[in-house]
């Protein structure tokens, strides 16, 4: 009775952690899947580039899409927003944003591009670009989350530093009279204000084929302990 019991017990566990592998590549599976749908929509804009107005990047049904816009209007007073952890070309910086608001719609996020990050961990300085500017670029979701741990944002001289752009945090911190929308304009890299930057959606995140890879390891994980358990079974059974 007692190697029976430890037989089910053993594969009790065995079958736990061969679910968890198995969704874990499931997981992994969908994120490229979604993320391929993203980069080929992303692409069909860029290679259309049929201008929309940015009041369009206010619109909540659209969220999660993308669109070529183009609009009129200011940068607002309120100090640079600065997202921190990025990486461009092997070396740290930051990706730097500010509020604009345009003649038609309510205010959303620009991003102006990335700027290096000395080991001193010194911020860059973000002037303001003043005046009235037309501006053009790419309406996207902003930049996955992930894992939300901490504060959003915080003070850091006169700027405020990013772990993650949180579009509600950011406003309630800053005191907008408005909601931001609910997507960011990245600039047109062919435009003369702001830092380096271009439009690849991923630079700082998995590409799909990087998670398919990652969800071929969790299956053969799975595989590899079905054996281990089937093996242990019929190894106990001929010393039995």
């Amino acid at each position: 009775m007692s190697r029976r019991r430890n037989l089910v017990v053993g594969w009790i566990l065995a079958a736990l952690v061969i679910a968890l592998f198995v969704r874990l590549g499931l997981w992994q599976t969908h994120r490229a899947v979604e993320k391929e749908a993203m980069l080929d929509a992303a692409a069909k804009v860029l290679q259309r580039r049929d201008p929309q107005s940015l009041a369009a990047a206010g619109d909540a049904a659209r969220a999660h899409t993308y669109d070529w816009a183009t609009g009129s209007g200011q940068f607002d007073a309120r100090d640079a927003l600065l997202l921190d952890n990025q990486q461009r070309n092997g070396r740290a910086g930051v990706r730097a944003y500010r509020v604009f608001v345009p003649a038609q719609g309510g205010p959303l996020l620009v991003d102006l591009g990335w700027l290096p990050l000395g080991g001193d961990r010194k911020l860059p300085q973000v002037p303001r670009p003043e005046g009235t500017l037309q501006l053009r670029g790419l309406l996207a979701p902003p930049p996955s989350t992930g894992l939300a741990l901490g504060p959003a944002l915080g003070r850091d001289h006169e700027a405020w530093l990013m772990t993650r752009v949180d579009l509600a945090a950011i406003a309630k911190a800053t005191g907008l009279p408005a909601p931001l929308a609910p997507r960011v304009l990245r600039l047109d890299p062919a435009m003369k204000i702001g830092y380096e930057r271009d439009l690849a959606l991923l630079a700082n995140t998995l590409p799909p084929q990087q998670h398919r890879g990652y969800a071929v390891q969790w299956f053969a994980l799975a595989l590899a302990v079905l054996v281990t358990a089937l093996i242990l079974t019929f190894r106990k059974r001929r010393v039995a």
